[in-house]
């Protein structure tokens, strides 16, 4: 389940009935699309973001009343229709790749989709699309889309009359201007002077590394004042000029030449120099146009919506930053995209569809995305195991975070068979089953009394207060390079171990949790329980969460006070 973030999203299903009240400014986006195609830095971040995009899941949801966004069941129709969205996961991977450059580009694309007819014309499938803004134009009553070279014509839904379904439908999908909503906006877009100012650079950059005369000079020899003739020329003195420029010209065309690698030579009269003098033409905008051209890629970093260090490198970021600079782009620059998309396909296909049907409460589904896929995520499986063993987790989520779905459960035959078995281990061990320890080891939720919200309020307290002091430890210790302390000041305490890796022996060795649980006896004994059981509990608890890097959560405290020894909870 995830929270929907702010976006600000445009989609349009295209009808003859729904033009645009006037043109739109679309003249930036050819610029865009050209420095795409020369600028290394633009494709980076462009496919940098595309890719990311495609790692995502969409599936069908609806909004419940706390403002969560919930699964659909699997037979729902919503599920239905999102599942068969691009032929599949595969090709919907593949759409939301493609989409990423068109939002960060030109902050616009369109998506064409074609029935696939067979030789009777019968719908066997749909052919997904997603084209530039260039690809697609209007024309009179209709829209045009060129695909593979050939003209697709679109028309709008009839005014009178139920649509072919036959037809091909558009749908424009826009990032739209905060000015104007027709418009759209994008990364790119707010960077074209500095993309402007950076080919200026480059072609400065360039020009000096071609320059003959800035690279290697003029030598000026005290013998005379002529240039030395060529045997055709006999004694005929050779026109400055006309050196400079063949000379140029030669090392132009052939930059592996002496003509590119020696210094142009100049006799004059001996009085006018002393000795051999080398002159050049360096100024100190050789070496201002890289630091210029450094600062404007900088600047196009800062510009693109995501962390600058994805573009400019994190070789100098340790991995628990490089984690935290992860989380920031995919919330930054990759969900408020996927975002975009889900919109359009919700308001434009997913909805018109469930009320052409007839589907109940259809404004209340929507098409959304899981980006749980794109994050760096810690090895949660030993903790599971044993968060399960503590009645925490139930077996679903046991199987969730051990890599392993839902058609691996047990079958009642197989649970049932699995009992019988270990009944019948503990009768070769002599002991028989009525006489086996009261509680097992692991019991079923349902076999703990409720737990009071006071008894849950202090125990969360203890564990946050415990991870806290943890925290402000590890900042001293050697899983916290020094330079990076001043960084992990930020984080919160509590969370701190979800960025640093720590081995279970070194919470020991670096007595993390030194003076955490002294109140745990008094809370015991105000809620009638275990006083050691209740410390050693919440202590194993602990430890696991430091040694595997997972966040304490208020809703698996429940979960931990289901041990066999606290079950005289309230």
């Amino acid at each position: 389940m995830t929270r929907r973030p702010e976006i600000v999203a445009a989609a349009s299903r295209y009808t003859q009935r729904k033009l645009r009240p006037r043109a739109v400014d679309q003249s930036w986006q050819t610029t865009a699309w050209g420095f795409y195609k020369t600028t290394p830095e633009v494709r980076f971040a462009v496919r940098w973001t595309g890719n990311a995009m495609s790692g995502a899941l969409l599936y069908a949801g609806f909004r419940n009343e706390q403002g969560i966004i919930e699964r659909a069941p699997d037979g729902h129709r919503a599920s239905e229709i999102v599942s068969q969205i691009a032929g599949g996961p595969d090709g919907q991977a593949q759409l939301l790749g493609r989409f990423g450059p068109h939002l960060t580009v030109a902050g616009e694309g369109w998506i064409v989709v074609r029935p696939v007819l067979d030789d009777t014309k019968t719908a066997i499938g749909e052919d997904w699309r997603v084209l530039s803004v260039r690809k697609v134009q209007q024309q009179s009553s209709k829209l045009v889309a060129q695909i593979d070279g050939f003209p697709v014509e679109i028309p709008g839904d009839p005014e009178n009359g139920t649509p072919d379904p036959n037809s091909p439908v558009a749908i424009r999908v826009w990032d739209e201007h905060p000015e104007n909503h027709q418009e759209a906006d994008s990364p790119v877009r707010s960077s074209l002077g500095v993309l402007e100012e950076m080919h200026l650079l480059n072609a400065a950059v360039k020009a000096i590394a071609r320059s003959r005369l800035t690279g290697r000079g003029i030598i000026l020899v005290p013998k005379g004042t002529r240039f030395p003739g060529t045997p055709v020329q006999g004694n005929a003195e050779d026109d400055l000029i006309d050196v400079f420029m063949e000379v140029a010209e030669t090392a132009y065309k052939e930059p592996e030449s002496a003509a590119a690698t020696v210094p142009i030579i100049l006799e004059v009269p001996a009085e006018m120099i002393g000795d051999i003098k080398r002159l050049t033409f360096e100024s100190d905008f050789d070496s201002l146009a890289k630091e210029l051209r450094e600062e404007c890629i900088r600047r196009f970093a800062t510009g693109l919506e995501m962390p600058a260090e994805i573009l400019l490198g994190m070789g100098n970021v340790n991995h628990w930053g490089v984690w935290q600079l992860s989380q920031e782009a995919i919330r930054l620059a990759i969900e408020p995209r996927l975002g975009i998309v889900a919109h359009a396909f919700t308001t434009q296909w997913l909805r018109p569809i469930l009320e052409g049907e007839g589907v109940k409460d259809w404004h209340r589904w929507m098409r959304w995305y899981d980006t749980s896929p794109l994050r760096v995520r810690t090895n949660r499986s030993e903790t599971a195991i044993k968060v399960f063993e503590l009645g925490a987790i139930s077996g679903k989520a046991l199987r969730r975070e051990t890599g392993f779905d839902e058609d691996d459960a047990p079958t009642a035959a197989e649970q049932a068979e699995r009992d019988r078995t270990d009944d019948d281990n503990r009768n070769e061990e002599g002991l028989p089953v009525d006489e086996t320890t009261s509680e097992p080891d692991t019991l079923p939720a349902s076999a703990f009394p409720p737990v009071s919200d006071g008894l849950l309020a202090a125990t969360d307290g203890l564990i946050w207060a415990a991870l806290s002091a943890a925290g402000r430890k590890l900042e001293r210790t050697p899983a916290c390079p020094r330079s990076e302390r001043a960084r992990a000041r930020e984080v919160e305490p509590a969370q701190l171990h979800t960025l640093l890796t720590i081995q279970a022996p070194q919470v020991e060795q670096w007595r993390l949790h030194d003076g955490a649980w002294n109140r745990a006896p008094e809370i015991a004994k105000r809620y009638g329980l275990d006083p050691d059981c209740l410390t050693d509990t919440l202590d194993t608890y602990a430890r696991e969460l430091i040694a595997a890097g997972v966040p304490h959560l208020y809703e698996t405290t429940a979960g931990v006070l289901r041990s066999p020894c606290l079950t005289a909870a309230a």
